[in-house]
């Protein structure tokens, strides 16, 4: 039984330019398009929060002051939404600024997940952290992160999440090569693929944007070399703690079966705001039999 302590601290890599959703981003954050009626980004920090990670670092880069802008205090637009006795979206805007205590700090150049997440090695300390990528966003109703988070302070290791997906589109993804664990539900990573062919792939298991780290792995990317894309990789990181036996060595996963919903490209995103939105009291009844209507149509 390990003695890791518990996590406490998120980190969100927020620094990408958001390209392939050019020229809605061209002035906007990506992580600032909306889903349904909140921005991507809420729904990550929400989640960081439902799992006790109230203490939230956001890498950032340039253009990206609308960010703090949206989880800082409006007290004119609260002000006025008092005033007109509009309590229902004044907690809705309050929500955003309760969810914990959010700090920033710029990546400066863009080198990679990798270096997004070893900016964040003086805010974090010595202590496992976890990180959530602004692209994937988990159900609220399908819990993942605290699962994630028991194991790590089982193992005192780093923990990743995996999905299984169609063979296929196992290029899309980091790939897992792992082997069970004698009465655990969680599996053990034996070694990463970055975006195999479907013939090269070890497994169907495609790395998904959660992981709990323990802080071990800020010693690797300091002498990680540049990888895919000529960019500091997290996985190259992760592979060497896999095969290490040192302190805050071994990479286990945790199998996420429940609803994930991929904003990262535009018909992944379209999908993701249709799904919640059907899903919504407020939204779902009228929304659902118009959509069968319009498929019916077409």
């Amino acid at each position: 039984m390990s003695h890791s302590k518990r996590v406490t601290k998120a980190v969100i890599p927020a620094a990408g330019l958001g390209t392939r959703f050019l020229p809605a981003t061209k002035a906007m954050p990506k992580e600032m398009l909306p889903v349904v009626d909140e921005p991507a980004i809420q729904y990550v920090v929400a989640e960081a929060a439902r799992a006790g990670l109230s203490d939230v670092l956001m890498v950032t880069g340039r253009s990206k002051r609308a960010l703090e802008d949206h989880f800082d205090r409006v007290p004119s637009l609260e002000a006025m939404l008092e005033e007109k006795g509009d309590f229902e979206k004044l907690r809705r805007i309050r929500e955003a600024t309760a969810l914990g205590d959010i700090h920033y700090i710029r990546q400066g150049d863009p080198k990679g997940l990798g270096h997004a997440v070893l900016c964040a090695r003086h805010h974090v300390g010595n202590e496992p952290f976890a990180v959530l990528l602004g692209d994937d966003l988990i159900d609220e109703r399908d819990e993942l992160l605290a699962t994630m988070i028991d194991v790590q302070e089982k193992t005192g290791g780093s923990v990743i999440a995996v999905m299984e997906v169609d063979p296929q589109q196992i290029g899309a993804y980091g790939c897992a090569d792992v082997t069970a664990v004698d009465g655990e539900e969680y599996v053990r990573v034996n070694r990463l693929v970055e975006k195999p062919s479907p013939e090269e792939a070890p497994s169907n298991l495609a790395v998904i944007g959660r992981y709990v780290l323990h802080p071990a792995v800020f010693d690797v990317l300091e002498h990680t070399a540049p990888g895919r894309g000529d960019e500091i990789q997290l996985t190259d990181a992760l592979q060497e703690l896999a095969a290490s036996d040192r302190e805050g060595g071994g990479v286990f996963a945790v199998v996420f079966r429940g609803r994930r919903y991929d904003t990262g490209d535009k018909l992944s995103y379209i999908k993701a705001v249709v799904s919640l939105a059907c899903d919504r009291e407020d939204l779902g009844p009228e929304l659902k039999p118009w959509l069968r209507e319009y498929v019916a149509s077409l």
